[in-house]
């Protein structure tokens, strides 16, 4: 599976970091940090903390058979 954050959408309401907190996480209030290669144990907060934000920020592509690099990306949110 592989994520990814539209910054130019994200407002950082944080939906994502109370939903899938091992995946996102709010690095004070206007940095959204995310693992853009969480592991299938994660799968079903993943997809729920996507479909719940809300502006569609988050993108999940379902790579069959491959998993992430576990590198974690620090991305600034618009206010």
């Amino acid at each position: 599976m592989r994520v990814v954050v539209d910054l130019s959408r994200c407002q950082g309401y944080a939906q994502c970091a109370f939903l899938a907190p091992d995946a996102f996480r709010m690095h004070g209030e206007e940095a959204l940090m995310y693992d853009p290669g969480p592991d299938d144990a994660q799968r079903d907060r993943v997809l729920r903390a996507a479909a719940a934000c809300p502006v569609q920020a988050i993108l999940v592509d379902q790579l069959e058979g491959r998993r992430g690099s576990g590198h974690v990306t620090v991305a600034a949110s618009t206010p």
